[in-house]
């Protein structure tokens, strides 16, 4: 089986594609086994080295649009023999607010680019789109439910759940027309995500966490009560990649499902952290807000109840202290601070 993951040398590409070459298999929508002989990651950046070095990983650097538009017929970013497509690579939340021509071309035209490069092959592959709860808003004119169900319509407030929620759309028709089987996936905002931060809107919900946790002071710009919906990174893989294997009948309808997600708040959040990790390093958070940051996050939803992923076997997390335990079995390195 081959398999493309754009964004591929992201932190979640990243992690999927470890996670893929760890099973060794894949059970592609509902069939049996297929051994995993082929993993392409394709992103602007060059992968780590442990999958640089493995001998079923092909990188392809670059700007997605651009090698999608070069129709290099020697080297395509869909190859004939691809089975399946993880559409992870995007411009995030706060730059595709700075920034709207670079989100419509990340987010819009590459989208589109790639379901055309799937079609092409005339083999239906398998095709997993990373999509997003900012797809959901809330405004004055449509408030937002208590809790967010599979049902709900999409009202997104900004341009990055707009440009997701246009993006599900067209998989949605892709997959109806039989050029693909589309699999829209909406992800939680990941907590806690290792590295440095990004674009994101909710790139605060990982740095009030992992700096800390590194003896760096962070800011949180936003109130302790505010609600959020989490997810740690290892769930969020897991959907994807049930998502993949999910036959037909079991995914049901061609609209997106959500990923469960944890309802917890800022506050929470530093308690969790006082708890785990010892009260001097929750401490190093700094409460400072910004009404930009703030308007964005409050207009998501902080209560998915998500039914379709739950029958495929896909549940939230318990508690904001096991994300943070997790966080720390994974990266000892990136922790100055002796957990409590």
């Amino acid at each position: 089986m081959n398999i493309v993951i754009t964004g591929g040398a992201g932190f979640l590409g990243v992690r999927l594609a470890r996670e893929l070459l760890k099973k060794e298999s894949l059970s592609l929508a509902g069939g049996p086994p297929q051994a995993i002989s082929r993993i392409t990651l394709v992103d602007r950046a060059a992968p780590p080295a442990d999958l640089a070095g493995d001998s079923r990983v092909h990188t392809m650097e670059g700007d997605l649009n651009t090698l999608l538009e070069a129709g290099n017929t020697a080297s395509p970013v869909v190859a004939a023999n691809t089975s399946l497509v993880f559409h992870l690579a995007a411009a995030v939340s706060g730059e595709c607010e700075a920034d709207f021509d670079l989100g419509m071309r990340s987010n819009l035209d590459a989208t589109r680019a790639l379901l055309q490069a799937c079609r092409a092959l005339r083999t239906q592959p398998t095709l997993v789109f990373a999509s997003s709860l900012a797809v959901f808003g809330n405004s004055p004119e449509q408030p937002l439910p208590q809790v967010v169900e599979d049902t709900t319509l999409p009202t997104p407030q900004n341009s990055y759940g707009i440009q997701k929620f246009i993006g599900e759309q067209l998989v949605a028709d892709y997959a109806r027309k039989g050029f693909v089987r589309g699999r829209n996936v909406r992800l939680m905002t990941v907590s806690v995500r290792p590295g440095k931060p990004n674009g994101a809107a909710s790139s605060f919900l990982s740095g009030m966490i992992r700096e800390p946790l590194a003896g760096v002071r962070a800011v949180c710009p936003v109130a302790p009560d505010t609600p959020v919906a989490l997810s740690s990174p290892g769930h969020t893989i897991d959907g994807l990649i049930r998502a993949a294997e999910a036959s037909d009948s079991d995914w049901g309808a061609r609209t997106a499902i959500n990923l469960p997600a944890l309802k917890t708040t800022a506050g929470e959040m530093a308690a969790a952290l006082a708890r785990v990790a010892g009260k001097e390093v929750a401490a190093l958070i700094d409460w400072q807000p910004d009404p930009v940051i703030a308007n964005i996050v409050t207009s998501w939803p902080a209560h998915i109840h998500a039914q379709r992923a739950e029958r495929l076997g896909l549940l939230p997390e318990k508690n904001f202290d096991d994300i943070i335990r997790a966080y720390l079995s994974e990266n000892p390195y990136a922790v100055s601070q002796s957990p409590g």
